[in-house]
């Protein structure tokens, strides 16, 4: 049983520095900065290690980018709920183009609109400054193209059978 554990503790650890360099490439729009590579992790993640291991790996990503200078607050928001929601879509249907899906909808809807009362409480914001939904565009654009990413790479891994043995030497 350890042994297992230390292997997705350590695929959650690559996928973790893979987040952290991935976020040197990323673009402004509007008021957050675009890392896809999280969001093409966040898909990776939910169909190797699941859900939790899915929040875990974008906590700790979103932490690392801030400490590191390379993110902002919104990180946590715009990647710790598609993490959550693609983890148990694929959990439960084990369809990769609905953990996009997935990803897409927690990333942009209900991070886009959790990252508003932190920009108020937590950045300093005026309401009057922001609108309601401007982090829901912005969150969006991101997490659609690190989902297609993670989708080309997800179906890949699939078609060579490389994602089944991934997944039966973690389980």
């Amino acid at each position: 049983m350890k042994k297992l554990s230390v292997k997705k503790l350590a695929l959650a650890g690559m996928l973790c520095a893979l987040c952290v360099v991935g976020s040197v490439f990323s673009f402004p729009m509007f008021g957050s900065k675009c890392a896809p590579i999280q969001h093409m992790v966040n898909v990776t993640c939910a169909v190797l290690l699941g859900p939790w291991w899915g929040v875990g790996v974008a906590f700790v990503a979103s932490l690392l980018r801030n400490l590191l200078g390379l993110g902002s607050l919104m990180a946590f928001p715009g990647s710790m709920f598609g993490a959550l929601l693609c983890g148990f879509v694929y959990w439960k249907t084990k369809n990769i183009l609905a953990t996009m899906v997935g990803e897409v909808f927690g990333t942009s809807i209900l991070g886009g609109l959790c990252a508003y009362p932190v920009a108020i409480f937590l950045m300093g914001k005026s309401a009057g400054d922001i609108a309601f939904y401007a982090y829901i565009v912005p969150f969006l654009i991101s997490t659609a193209v690190g989902s297609i990413i993670a989708g080309v790479l997800v179906y890949s891994l699939q078609r060579s059978g490389a994602l089944r043995s991934m997944q039966n030497s973690l389980s």
